[in-house]
């Protein structure tokens, strides 16, 4: 089992559990609003990413732990939900630990499909930030996309740098987990310090 696939269903444990939190101020929180948004949340970037590329069978029907990972970060959710609450930006670490897999997973898929390098960059990002745009949407909330915070920014960022350690020869899993970190140590900055990207309209 190599290490990006581990990322990979760590990744979607995330997210699964990111999505089922995000439920939590809405009026009605009941099993399947909650079960629902945290399995779109999930495979929503990746069901984009592979309809696009032509990848059949999805990836989460092809591979039934995806489901269990799933299944298991929403029942995470319910067992230690007053834990996670209490926790301060619980869901924002769990988004930030998320997308960074899914971005490399992404971007690594579409190259492994033959893709051009800029192309593999795109579908990192949309493998990250889909899911989470669907989650917002859900739940009436602003896509964090349209948001002040370094987000699509921060993937694009560590799709690059994994694409230059890649033609660098990096080792392949040191590759990963660098540019996981660059992903992580971004957003986490950002956000502790403000940063924004520049407004397109001034």
């Amino acid at each position: 089992m190599s290490i990006q696939y581990i990322l990979e269903i760590v990744g979607t444990f995330a997210f699964a559990i990111s999505g089922a939190l995000a439920v939590k101020d809405q009026k009605h929180q009941d099993w399947f609003g909650a079960s629902f948004t945290a399995f779109i949340s999930s495979i929503g970037g990746g069901t984009l990413r592979d309809v696009l590329l032509g990848s059949y069978p999805l990836v989460w029907i092809s591979d039934i732990t995806i489901i269990h990972a799933i299944i298991l970060g929403i029942l995470a959710t319910f067992i230690f939900y007053k834990f996670l609450l209490r926790l301060r930006k619980t869901l924002f670490l769990f988004d930030t630990f998320g997308i960074a897999l899914f971005t490399l997973v992404g971007t690594e898929k579409a190259l492994h499909l033959g893709v051009r390098p800029e192309i593999a960059v795109i579908m990192g990002v949309f493998t990250a930030t889909m899911g989470g745009v669907i989650r917002d949407v859900m739940t009436n909330e602003i896509p964090i996309i349209y948001r002040k915070e370094v987000y699509a920014t921060a993937c694009f960022t560590g799709a690059c740098v994994y694409l230059i350690l890649d033609s660098l020869g990096v080792e392949r899993n040191t590759t990963f987990i660098a540019s996981a970190i660059v992903i992580i140590v971004l957003r986490i900055l950002a956000v502790r310090n403000g940063w924004s990207v520049p407004r397109f309209f001034r």
